[in-house]
């Protein structure tokens, strides 16, 4: 099966990058346009269910995107790779890692759930498993994660995007894997080079919990909040990102 994807760049240094739970490969703004394509090259993956990939069957699980990544880093070549997750794909990167740690060379988890379970509950757990179904729910939740400080034409994009380049029962299903999962023992103790990016104004993916658990698990993990940002660095601050992102990735 050959695995649809968007590639960003040339280079030497080679990059898979993995989606939020809202995202595609094209859901990223204009973080992509700030790239060093000269020294990078990026691999953009829709998950089964989402944007290119929307009619492609699945379970619907982070093991299986952990899959489709190996399976699209053997397609282009990629022997060894780094990772890139926002939120759910900061997930999905540290289940590829469990995988196949031989071929992962750096990990950045960007506003990341921990490879630990992520229980939503009372009106937290009614708000996410509602939004399948319900676009004010997802509009919600944008609000919520961006510190409710994002207009309401981003927000109504955002959500609109959504609603368009995902399948319901996929979305529905990977929240249940993303919220449930717990493989942390499989990851923790490496010594991987791990940068974690949060936003000082997301409440949900916060410090506090990157330092509960991303920086518990991972020995060599860096912690870099991003001023000015929410839960999606890469439309609220995609210059000083890139910049941040690259930096780690280059040394």
């Amino acid at each position: 099966m050959t695995i649809p994807h968007r590639l960003v760049g040339t280079g030497a240094d080679r990059v898979v990058v993995l989606h939020d739970w809202f995202g595609t490969s094209a859901g990223w703004g204009p973080f992509p346009e700030y790239l060093d394509g000269a020294a990078f090259s990026y691999a953009f993956l829709d998950y089964r269910g989402y944007g290119e990939r929307a009619d492609v069957p699945g379970e619907y699980t982070l093991a299986e995107i952990a899959g489709d990544v190996l399976a699209l880093a053997d397609q282009l070549g990629w022997e060894s790779f780094s990772l890139v997750g926002h939120s759910m794909g900061g997930k999905a990167a540290q289940r590829v890692l469990a995988e196949a740690p031989h071929r992962v060379r750096k990990l950045v988890g960007v506003a990341p759930v921990p490879a630990s379970a992520y229980p939503l509950e009372g009106d937290a757990y009614d708000l996410f498993h509602g939004a399948a179904e319900r676009p004010a729910n997802r509009r919600a939740i944008l609000d919520l994660v961006t510190g409710h400080r994002a207009g309401a034409v981003w927000l109504d994009r955002m959500t609109a995007q959504s609603l368009a380049l995902s399948r319901p029962e996929a979305f529905a299903a990977y929240l249940v894997d993303w919220t449930t999962l717990d493989f942390a023992a499989k990851v923790t103790g490496s010594r991987l080079p791990v940068r974690v990016f949060v936003g000082e104004h997301d409440p949900a993916l916060s410090e506090a919990v990157m330092r509960a658990t991303w920086l518990a698990h991972y020995p060599d993990a860096a912690l870099e909040t991003l001023p000015g940002s929410g839960h999606y660095p890469m439309y609220e601050v995609p210059v000083a990102f890139a910049s941040a992102l690259e930096a780690f990735l280059r040394d």
